[in-house]
């Protein structure tokens, strides 16, 4: 799978949650996930469980911690799937 596919399929998970619509439709990999999208940092267990639906992948407690930016969780996703 892309870079390319893994974004808009992050992209497509995280917009439930997304408090600022206008930072989503200039979405890229350098975009803060709490900060630049208004996601609720208590929503960001809700896209964990998304993500791991939606890709297969198991996401540790300590992986979480280190997604800030849209791109974190792309390259988090790839790193899972190998």
């Amino acid at each position: 799978m892309s870079e390319q596919d893994v974004m808009a399929r992050v992209v497509k998970i995280l917009t439930p949650w997304v408090k600022d619509q206008g930072a989503l439709a200039s979405v890229s990999m350098t975009t803060n996930i709490l900060d630049d999208l208004k996601v609720n940092s208590a929503r960001l267990v809700d896209v964990v469980i998304a993500l791991e639906d939606e890709f297969g992948v198991e996401i540790a407690d300590e992986d979480v911690d280190q997604v800030n930016e849209v791109g974190d969780a792309v390259r988090l996703i790839l790193e899972k799937q190998g």
